[in-house]
C-alpha cells in the first residue's frame, strides 16, 4: 500500500520479462511439438516419394525415418563437403513457400543412369545439363506424389511448380544469389537416410524456412481440429433425441397398444375360459407323420442345354493376334531409332508363329500369302 514492491512482486515481474523474451525467440525456432509434426509430414511425404522413385529406377528404394533439427549454412557445408545438387520445390496452391532438397552429386549420377536404362555404374564424367534435367523430372514426379499425400493430410489441394535443379559448390559461399535467402540464417533441416539397392546409401536433406514450417504445422493443426469437429457432428447426428414412444403414451391414457386386445376381448390363438384351443390337436388324436422323399441327382447333363448355353456367346467377337516375335529395349535404344534401324526379335527364321486370342496363347502356325494379303495356317493347337 506504501508504493514499495515486495520481493514476491519483483520476482513475478522478472519472470514475466523472461517469458516475453522467450516468446520472441520462439518465433525464430520450432517447438518440440512442431518438430514432431514436421517429422510426421516428412515421413509420410517421403514414403510416397520413395514408391515413385522405385517405379522410375526399378530398384528397391528405402528412406529412413526423418530427423528434424534447426541448422545453419555452416552445418550443411560440414555435412556435404563436395558440390551437391540443390532442387528447389515451390508450392503454388494450398501452401505459400518453398523448400530445398539436397542430393549428393554421386547419388544424382546413379539415379539418372538408372532412369536411362543403365545399371547405375556409369557415373564417370562431370554432372551436366542432361543429369540436371533428368533429376528435375524425377523430383517432379516424386514431389508431385508427395503433394498428393500432403493434400490428404491437410484436407486441401496442394500443388507445386516444376522443380529446378542446380549444382552448388558449398565451399564458395561468397557468391551472392547462389543460395536461397533463408539459408543465410537459421532454418529447419530434415535429414533422411536413402538406400537404392546396393548402389546408394547416403543422407539427403530437406531445408525449410522456419516461417514455412510453422505454416505447415498450423495447417496440420487446423486439419486435425476440423476432423475432430466433423467426427463430433457425425456422432451427434447418429444419436437423435429420444422421442416419447406412442405405446407409452397410449398406456398413459388408458388406451390399448397396437395389437393388444381390449378389456374382455379374447386373444387370437388363445382359448377362452372353459374352451379348448383350436390350433392344437386334441389330446390322444393320432398325428399322420411321413418320411420326406428327395429326388436323386444325376451327374449326367443334358447336351441340349449345353449347346443352347454355348449358342448364347457364339456371336461374341474375340481379338486374334499373330505374334512374329518380341524383344526388350531401353529408353536410350528407342530414342536412337531411325528409318532403316533393324530390330532383332527372339524368333528364329522358320520357327512357328504364335497365335493369341484375347492375349492368350492358343496355337502355332506358319505364314502364308492369300492373294495380296498375309495369312497364317494353323499347325498346332495348344492343349
Amino acid at each position: 500500500m506504501d508504493g514499495v514492491l515486495s520481493q514476491e512482486e519483483i520476482s513475478a515481474l522478472l519472470a514475466n520479462d523472461d517469458s516475453s523474451a522467450g516468446s520472441g525467440d520462439s518465433a525464430e525456432t520450432l517447438s518440440d511439438r512442431d518438430k514432431d509434426t514436421i517429422g510426421e509430414i516428412g515421413n509420410i511425404s517421403m514414403g510416397t516419394a520413395a514408391t515413385t522413385l522405385f517405379s522410375l529406377v526399378n530398384r528397391k528404394v528405402e528412406i529412413s525415418t526423418p530427423v528434424v533439427s534447426m541448422a545453419t549454412w555452416e552445418d550443411v557445408v560440414a555435412t556435404y563437403e563436395k558440390p551437391c545438387v540443390f532442387i528447389r520445390i515451390a508450392y503454388t496452391v494450398g501452401l505459400d513457400g518453398s523448400n530445398l532438397l539436397v542430393l549428393k552429386e554421386q547419388d544424382v549420377k546413379v539415379i539418372t543412369d538408372l532412369m536411362m536404362g543403365g545399371d547405375g555404374t556409369n557415373t564417370d564424367g562431370e554432372l551436366g545439363e542432361l543429369h540436371l534435367s533428368a533429376i528435375s523430372e524425377a523430383m517432379n514426379q516424386m514431389m508431385g506424389s508427395s503433394a498428393t499425400s500432403l493434400s490428404s493430410m491437410l484436407n486441401k489441394t496442394i500443388d507445386i511448380s516444376p522443380p529446378v535443379a542446380d549444382l552448388i559448390d558449398l565451399q564458395d559461399t561468397e557468391d551472392e544469389g547462389e543460395i536461397e535467402e533463408f539459408l543465410r540464417g537459421e532454418f529447419v533441416k530434415i535429414s533422411f537416410r536413402m538406400e537404392i539397392g546396393d548402389l546408394v546409401d547416403s543422407e539427403i536433406m530437406q531445408l525449410y524456412p522456419v516461417s514455412f514450417a510453422k505454416e505447415m504445422c498450423a495447417s496440420m493443426t487446423e486439419s486435425m481440429v476440423s476432423d475432430t469437429n466433423e467426427a463430433t457432428t457425425a456422432a451427434a447426428a447418429q444419436e437423435p433425441a429420444a422421442a416419447p414412444q406412442p405405446e407409452m403414451a397410449q398406456q398413459a391414457m388408458g388406451q390399448p397398444m397396437m395389437g393388444q386386445p381390449m378389456m374382455g376381448q379374447p386373444v387370437m390363438g388363445q382359448p377362452m375360459m372353459g374352451q379348448p384351443m383350436m390350433t392344437q390337436p386334441m389330446m390322444g388324436q393320432p398325428v399322420n407323420v411321413q418320411q420326406a422323399q428327395f429326388q436323386a441327382f444325376s451327374g449326367d447333363l443334358n447336351p441340349a442345354f449345353q449347346k443352347e448355353n454355348i449358342d448364347l456367346i457364339m456371336d461374341v467377337p474375340l481379338e486374334v493376334t499373330v505374334e512374329l516375335g518380341r524383344t526388350s529395349k531401353s529408353i536410350q535404344d528407342i530414342l536412337d531409332f531411325a528409318p532403316g534401324t533393324i530390330i532383332e526379335l527372339n524368333k528364329i527364321a522358320g520357327e512357328p508363329i504364335d497365335v493369341l486370342v484375347n492375349g492368350k496363347y492358343v496355337a502355332k502356325g506358319e505364314v502364308v500369302v492369300i492373294e495380296e494379303s498375309y495369312g497364317i495356317r494353323i499347325t498346332d493347337i495348344v492343349k
